[in-house]
């Protein structure tokens, strides 16, 4: 049997191109976008306001293509883990954290990661491939909260900016009036500083961006991310000070604190003098203990040290609860899992 297409992670021309092909009128292709990415169906025979001979047409080549999660796992706190499958044979993961109203979904954009960070899970099990658009996407139709999420993190497995034209395809879908229609305030990409690929972001979108950092001397944080050799921090500095972050949009720096090795008054003046002038916020987060792993994680006195001490010189710093960590799935603990079952924890 031919295997169909998924409709999922097409923009409104290619389902323009698509309908055209199959010699249906060019507004069908809205009324299938607006099936899929509002009214979220599952199959084309779903779509009543198209004829029945439109939909067979379409059913012979093509499917909705929303993927069934492999596996989910439940927090405590209410934090959900979701697995979800590739074309290889590792898996990706998607978390849904609920905080009142709110409902955000942390999504993966590769299978694993090449930045080869030492505190992540997901950078030591290598690189495994870029997702789709589809796949991206895929994540917020296929868990059980996806007709109430309310905002998104690109902060799940992988760095969203060595996967650019997908996650550009997925953010196109999430905002555009024909999509989702959510406002690019809803939305948060991170990076380590990808510098090329993150001007094009900054470009030619309004999302919030949130830079992994973690260490404000380089050779401190060259320590901790290798990839600070190819992408300086004082440069990917020098990028987002061209940019207005005093309206609509944010930047955010992630620092992960380490008991002993950037978490003492000498740390927090450095990243003071580092991010002075530049209108932005600090999350702190906690470091969740990785197997064979030498860095440990800081006590909450010194956590409150460090954020004292970075609100008293005039950057906005909070602590980010931790949320899912008895499923492994708070930050820097994702993996994904290989289809056949075992887990790379």
């Amino acid at each position: 049997m031919q295997e169909k297409t998924p409709l999922i992670g097409m923009n409104l021309d290619r389902l323009q191109e698509i309908v055209l092909e199959e010699g249906l009128p060019k507004f069908t292709a809205r009324q299938i976008a607006q099936w899929i990415y509002v009214k979220h169906c599952r199959s084309i025979d779903q779509m009543s306001n198209l004829s029945k001979a439109a939909r067979e047409r379409l059913s012979q080549k093509y499917e909705v293509g929303v993927p069934a999660p492999l596996m989910v796992h439940t927090s405590a706190d209410g934090t959900k883990k979701y697995l979800f499958g590739t074309h290889t044979d590792m898996a990706v993961e998607a978390v849904m954290i609920p905080d009142g109203e709110r409902a955000t979904l942390c999504v993966s954009s590769q299978a694993g990661c090449r930045m080869g960070c030492r505190f992540c899970m997901t950078g030591r099990q290598g690189f495994h491939g870029n997702l789709s658009t589809a796949q991206i996407i895929g994540q917020f139709l296929g868990v059980e909260e996806h007709d109430r999420l309310t905002n998104t993190v690109f902060m799940g497995m992988g760095e969203p900016m060595d996967n650019l034209e997908a996650v550009l395809g997925a953010l196109e879908i999430l905002t555009a009036p024909w999509g989702f229609a959510w406002s690019p305030k809803r939305i948060t990409v991170s990076s380590i500083g990808v510098i090329p690929n993150l001007k094009v972001l900054l470009d030619q979108t309004k999302v919030h961006i949130a830079i992994s950092l973690h260490n404000p001397f380089p050779s401190q944080r060259m320590e901790l991310m290798p990839m600070e050799k190819a992408w300086p921090i004082e440069k990917v500095l020098a990028l987002l000070r061209q940019y207005d972050f005093t309206g609509q949009r944010r930047v955010s720096f992630e620092y992960t604190i380490f008991s002993g090795l950037n978490d003492s008054k000498v740390h927090a003046d450095a990243l003071i003098r580092l991010l002075r002038g530049l209108e932005c916020r600090v999350n702190l987060i906690r470091f969740h203990a990785i197997p064979d792993s030498p860095l440990k994680t800081a006590p909450l006195s010194a956590m409150e040290m460090f954020r004292d001490r970075v609100s008293a010189g005039g950057i906005t710093a909070t602590i980010r609860a931790s949320r899912g960590e008895d499923i492994f799935a708070a930050c820097g603990l994702l993996s994904g899992e290989h289809r056949n079952g075992s887990n790379d924890l």
